[in-house]
């Protein structure tokens, strides 16, 4: 992820996608969150809290991709294709539904001139950044129902300089969350159909969500929503923000149903534009789920504040409160099972 710097925004039409809007079994009456608001219920005691991931097969595949041997997992570098076939290995170990034929690759090309600059001097002389999103699809019960798109991208920094950014919070650790709930869902079939997205380029300016949607690899009018898991590791106050309540307000009182299972704080807030008053750094465009919202599709994002190893070699696994993670992974399945109960 990258927060820093704002993506100057091309017309809703260049990505634009019809899609059906959602309507909820039990209604929904507008609250708006202000920044920073949480979830009005208590959260759960630990004898309440939904349990679903393999906390330590988690904590492996956090490590596995900030490992050195995936070189921080840069676009186009032999560490991000490495991590490409790793991801696409575990896609096929669960058995998913590959979404392009017999592979799970969507490969897309990125242009110099269309790469944002992550670091001062960092731009590539290369002619063109080779880059794949790892793709597979959940069937659902009702096979009539609106597609849920979870998204996290795998790429980072790479080596710069003779030093590994591995990329630990950013972002294996939404990929590893990406993970578990695609092993869960893969055993408990969703009602909705779920897809289940690896996104290439995201540091170099979202190109993997922007390919994505372009692409015929989603179903075009049945997107109901997409929920981006983009550093969810770390928080010494407990707390995750789940942005895009602003937009979506329908969405709280699906999230205060989920903070009732669950010991971490749901926050919302970080998607109020800051000429509305937000008071809070506005994330609607700093993550993979900022092209989704600009074809108009809703979103979800979960993240956590940066911290002090962002974007920085130190941000390695071995700095995460494994309770917290493991929580955070669990909450993440729990909410894309609400979801899928009362979206219709």
């Amino acid at each position: 992820m990258l927060r820093s710097a704002r993506l100057i925004l091309l017309p809703a039409s260049v990505f634009a996608l019809a899609i059906c809007h959602a309507t909820w079994r039990d209604g929904w009456t507008r609250v708006e969150a202000q920044g920073g608001a949480a979830a009005p219920q208590a959260r759960a005691d630990r004898a309440t809290v939904a349990r679903h991931v393999d906390r330590a097969r988690l904590m492996r595949d956090v490590a596995t991709l900030a490992s050195p041997s995936f070189e921080g997992r840069q676009t186009g570098t032999p560490g991000g294709l490495k991590a490409r076939e790793w991801i696409a290995q575990q896609f096929a170990s669960m058995r998913l539904t590959p979404v392009n034929d017999a592979a799970f690759m969507q490969t897309f090309t990125i242009a110099p001139s269309n790469v944002r600059d992550t670091r001062p001097g960092s731009r590539s002389s290369r002619a063109e950044y080779p880059a794949a999103n790892i793709v597979g699809r959940v069937a659902g019960s009702d096979s009539r129902g609106t597609t849920i798109v979870i998204t996290a991208h795998y790429d980072h920094e790479g080596i710069r300089d003779g030093v590994l950014y591995p990329g630990a919070d950013d972002n294996a650790s939404g990929v590893a969350a990406l993970l578990a709930a695609a092993r869960h869902f893969t055993m408990t079939q969703p009602r909705h159909p779920l897809v289940f997205a690896a996104l290439d380029g995201e540091e170099l300016g979202q190109h993997g969500a922007k390919a994505l949607i372009a692409s015929n690899l989603l179903p075009r009018g049945r997107i109901g929503l997409n929920i981006n898991l983009d550093m969810v590791s770390r928080s010494d106050a407990n707390e995750i923000y789940a942005a895009g309540t602003f937009y979506s307000p329908w969405q709280i009182p699906i999230l205060q149903d989920v903070q009732a299972r669950t010991s971490v704080k749901i926050l919302f807030g970080h998607d109020r534009p800051a000429h509305l008053g937000g008071g809070l750094e506005d994330w609607t465009h700093s993550s993979d789920h900022g092209p989704f919202h600009d074809a108009g599709v809703p979103f979800v994002y979960f993240g956590v504040e940066d911290h002090s190893d962002y974007h920085k070699p130190t941000d390695t696994a071995d700095r995460f409160d494994r309770r917290f993670f493991g929580d955070v992974a669990d909450m993440i399945v729990e909410a894309i099972w609400t979801f899928d109960r009362r979206l219709d």
